[in-house]
């Protein structure tokens, strides 16, 4: 089952001015400031599981589609409370922008470091010695 367009535009409207959203795989992707916190489907919308979820309560958890990992279920009486919404799009954007830098840089390879007189490491590349004087 598809979803209704304007029942997900209510609740980009209710996330405030920084919320939008992106057709894909036959639903929408929801964003905050550029950031990817959920997606909309089956006029349910699921966002990425994080702290920011407590504003909620107690929430369910479930797959978006077949295969995908847990989300956060937003219940739909949450909907209609913008100031409810607007916090916790804001504030799980801020947690998964926050994330990136210091997962990226963990995970990022580190290159060792070379002198001035390694060789290169390129097949058939001869360095000749520089002549001081």
């Amino acid at each position: 089952m598809a979803s209704t367009p304007s029942l997900m535009q209510h609740v980009l409207d209710q996330m405030g001015p920084g919320a939008t959203s992106r057709a894909m795989f036959g639903e929408y992707g929801v964003y905050y400031r550029g950031r990817i916190i959920g997606l909309f489907c089956d006029d349910r919308l699921f966002l990425k599981p994080t702290r920011a979820s407590a504003l909620l309560g107690e929430h369910e958890l479930g797959p978006a589609y077949p295969g995908a990992k847990l989300s956060i279920i937003v219940p739909e009486e949450a909907w209609d409370d913008a100031t409810l919404m607007t916090r916790l799009a804001r504030e799980t954007a801020d947690e998964l922008t926050k994330g990136t830098g210091r997962k990226a840089a963990a995970a990022a390879p580190r290159k060792a470091a070379r002198s001035a007189d390694a060789a290169p490491k390129r097949k058939g590349l001869v360095r000749k010695p520089r002549r001081r004087g």
